[in-house]
């Protein structure tokens, strides 16, 4: 064999081992993790949760960044657009992807601009009151709603998050006239519910455990343990939501050796005791899918809440 076909024989055997010694290394330095909504939320404590087992497994730093506004969509357009290495990653629900696209005007991605790395639990929501309301259940509500058509306001973290769309769908199902009022995030809008400047609201059970509210229901098929004795929408037979999909994203065209350690380090990481342990005392269900089942979840709600959002009539801003 000629000098010259020895050199370029080396140079292809250099290039096809690239891939290997990529994943090897990564990852090398800190990795970038932009959440999309409020610190001390529920996607915010669980995600932070979730990346300090996974900095411990993989050695480098998982630092979190909150870039919150516009229902998670400012957080993954910038994601969309973020150099595909493995650096810069994204952490929340998939809300983002399946509703802000329905919605948003000038939202550019959709569900399949992003490669999805892990599911790793879901985030169940409640409709809450402060503690010294005169509501003590869900009849109530709907029944001062009808006595004082668009007098009753209610809290959510934002246009087009799981909260708004499962209190906007309750009052749509049940005919009553009620006034959004939209927060920038699940902290403010809690806030406000704690100091009884709305009559009510939904915030996650995370938040919700352990404050001075008053739980009346939570969206689910079965109660909730940090709440038994607050029903469920289907028990009141009433309209329910689907629970938040909470992960990790990373930008389309990320190598896939990359998703491969990452995935891999998310589910370890869920079934560390750790995470087990952090769920638990924050009445978390962990529910681990793979990328591609994740993925998979994410379209078919996609299409759901694009249905769901044209039935209610939320215009694009």
């Amino acid at each position: 064999m000629g000098l010259g076909r020895r050199l370029a024989l080396a140079v292809l055997l250099a290039a096809a081992a690239q891939p290997a010694a990529h994943a090897q290394a990564y990852p090398s330095r800190a990795v970038t993790v932009i959440v999309g909504f409020s610190a001390g939320g529920s996607v915010d404590v669980m995600a932070r949760h979730l990346l300090a087992v996974i900095s411990a497994q993989l050695g480098q730093q998982f630092v979190v960044v909150n870039k919150e506004g516009a229902s998670g969509s400012i957080a993954f357009a910038g994601l969309a657009l973020a150099k595909p290495d493995g650096y810069t990653i994204g952490a929340g629900p998939t809300t983002p992807m399946s509703i802000a696209p329905h919605i948003h005007k000038d939202v550019k991605y959709g569900p399949d601009s992003f490669e999805y790395l892990c599911q790793s639990f879901e985030n169940v929501f409640t409709v809450a009151v402060p503690a010294e309301s005169p509501f003590r259940s869900i009849g109530e509500i709907v029944a001062a709603a009808r006595a004082r058509p668009g007098k009753l306001t209610y809290a959510h973290s934002g246009v087009g998050t799981v909260p708004h769309l499962s209190l906007a769908n309750f009052a749509y199902r049940t005919g009553i006239d009620v006034v959004a009022v939209p927060y920038r995030g699940e902290i403010p809008a809690f806030q406000d519910i704690l100091g009884g400047r709305v009559d009510f609201g939904s915030t996650s059970v995370v938040v919700s455990v352990g404050r001075n509210v008053r739980v009346l229901a939570v969206f689910a098929d079965q109660r909730h343990p940090a709440f038994p004795d607050a029903p469920t929408f289907s028990e009141l037979d009433m309209p329910s939501m689907p629970p938040g999909f909470n992960g990790l994203f990373a930008p389309k065209g990320t190598p896939r050796e990359i998703i491969t350690v990452l995935e891999r380090a998310c589910e370890d990481a869920t079934k560390s005791e750790a995470f087990q342990t952090a769920a638990k005392r924050l009445y978390q269900p962990v529910v681990y899918l793979n990328g591609a089942a994740f993925a998979a979840r994410a379209r078919k709600d996609y299409q759901y809440k694009g249905e769901l959002i044209k039935a209610l009539g939320i215009k694009a801003d």
